[in-house]
C-alpha cells in the first residue's frame, strides 16, 4: 500500500472561509475525508502548519519512507529556499499543488522555489489538483 503525505502550508487551515472566490468554500478536512474514501488502498496522511520549520521537519520525517509528498506550501512556495532544500535533501518524490492559478495572480506568485525540486506542478484546478497528484503517485 502506497503512503502519500499531503503537506499544506500557511493559511491553508482557513480553506472554506478564506477568500472563497479564490479557494472555494470546502474545508480541507472535509475534502480529505472524500479523498481518503476515493483511494481506500492508499495510506493518505495530512499535515498542515503555518510554521516553516514544522513543514521542513515533516518533510524530513517522511522523506525517506513515504512514496510521495504532495506539497502546497502556500506563500512559502514563493519565498522559502529552506523548503526547497528540504525537498532536495530527501528521496521521496514530490508534486507541487496550488489551488489557484498562481500565474494568473500577483506577479510575486509567478515564481515558486519548489517547482524545480518537484516532479511536477498542478495549479489552478482547485482542490481537484490534490486528487490528480495522488493519481500521479499511483
Amino acid at each position: 500500500m502506497k503512503k502519500i503525505l499531503i503537506l499544506n502550508g500557511p493559511n491553508l487551515n482557513l480553506l472554506g472561509t478564506r477568500e472563497p472566490t479564490v479557494y472555494g468554500s470546502q474545508t480541507f478536512e472535509d475534502y480529505f475525508k472524500t479523498l481518503k474514501a476515493d483511494f481506500p488502498n492508499t495510506q493518505l496522511h495530512y499535515y498542515q502548519s503555518n510554521h516553516e520549520g514544522d513543514l521542513i521537519d515533516k518533510i524530513h520525517e517522511v522523506g525517506f519512507t513515504f512514496d510521495g509528498i504532495i506539497v502546497n506550501a502556500g506563500g512559502y512556495s514563493h519565498t522559502s529556499i529552506a523548503l526547497a532544500d528540504a525537498l532536495s535533501a530527501v528521496t521521496t518524490p514530490a508534486v507541487e499543488v496550488h489551488i489557484s492559478n498562481i500565474h494568473a495572480r500577483e506577479s510575486f506568485r509567478h515564481h515558486s522555489f519548489l517547482t524545480n525540486r518537484c516532479k511536477g506542478m498542478i495549479c489552478g484546478l482547485g482542490l481537484k489538483g490534490y486528487e490528480l497528484a495522488v493519481r500521479y503517485f499511483l
